[in-house]
């Protein structure tokens, strides 16, 4: 089973709630897709971790055998190829790395080289698999280390969490489209509500069952992100309080569940929670 974990924003506690459910498994696999910004390494600290390059193909042009018929700049929609000064130019940072100019290419003058835009970090930490994507700095985008980390995924039906990027840009979508279950975290902010507003959109546009955590809840106050979830018929899976003692232990890279056992219990509770709501929203009709 893969859930993917998923918040509006940065700093809602979305990489808090995939790595200590994560750690609240018997057996887990971790996959950080937040690549622009991976920190879940830093809370797992993986053992012998084993680091892989991942790059993409980019076109090179052989001038000499170009004829100027411009084909692979009108394929481009990226406009990562323009003709300029009787040349083919490549923009790198644009281009998609899709292959297709170097097919369309009557005169076989583009061949391709490999362009390295980051690396794979994998390693494990107890019972958990631990896969980190990293996206080097100025890099356009991180959807190919993403292809990576996900391909990582157990193929034995290991329950997986996904730590998807905030926010509901492509990136998001390539972490979640192959996901049995969402869960989305929220804020007890109006802030929160929007954030969560935005990502429900992209789960429900992509047809996938989804619950809600609501991470930093102070008691006796208004929350408008449970609001929402009331409104729009989605199921809050657990509540997350608003904790000095749970913020100085993440804020110190060190795993909820493996330091206190209130902790531990509350993961537990939460984890069991999921599952038996993603199975619920995957079964067949006749089951459910």
């Amino acid at each position: 089973m893969k859930i993917a974990v998923l918040s509006g924003k940065g700093g809602t506690g979305k990489t808090m709630v995939s790595v200590n459910l994560a750690a609240a498994a018997q057996r887990a696999a971790y996959l950080d897709c937040d690549v622009e910004e991976p920190n879940g390494h830093l809370y797992f600290k993986p053992e012998n971790p084993v680091e892989e390059p991942v790059s993409v193909k980019i076109p090179k042009i052989d001038h000499d055998a170009c004829s100027g018929c411009r084909q692979c700049v009108d394929f481009c929609k990226f406009n990562a190829l323009a003709y300029i000064n009787k040349k083919v130019m490549v923009f790198d940072d644009v281009c998609h790395a899709c292959g297709g100019c170097a097919i369309v290419c009557p005169e076989r003058a583009i061949s391709e080289w490999d362009k390295t835009i980051g690396k794979l970090l994998s390693g494990t930490s107890e019972t958990v698999e631990v896969h980190s994507g990293f996206l080097k700095p100025g890099q356009a985008s991180g959807v190919p280390i993403i292809k990576e980390v996900l391909a990582k995924a157990p193929g034995d039906g290991t329950l997986t969490l996904i730590d998807c990027p905030p926010g509901s840009a492509c990136v998001v979508m390539e972490s979640i489209k192959d996901a049995d279950y969402c869960l989305m975290v929220a804020e007890p902010t109006l802030f929160g509500a929007h954030n969560l507003a935005m990502v429900h959109e992209l789960v429900r546009l992509f047809e996938k069952p989804h619950g809600v955590v609501l991470n930093k809840c102070l008691e006796d106050s208004p929350n408008p992100s449970e609001v929402f979830c009331i409104e729009q018929g989605i199921p809050v899976l657990g509540e997350i309080p608003f904790d000095l003692e749970l913020g100085a232990i993440n804020s110190n890279g060190e795993i909820l569940v493996r330091v206190q056992a209130h902790y531990a219990a509350l993961f537990s509770e939460l984890l069991l929670k999921v599952k038996e709501a993603a199975a619920r929203e995957t079964a067949p009709d006749s089951q459910r």
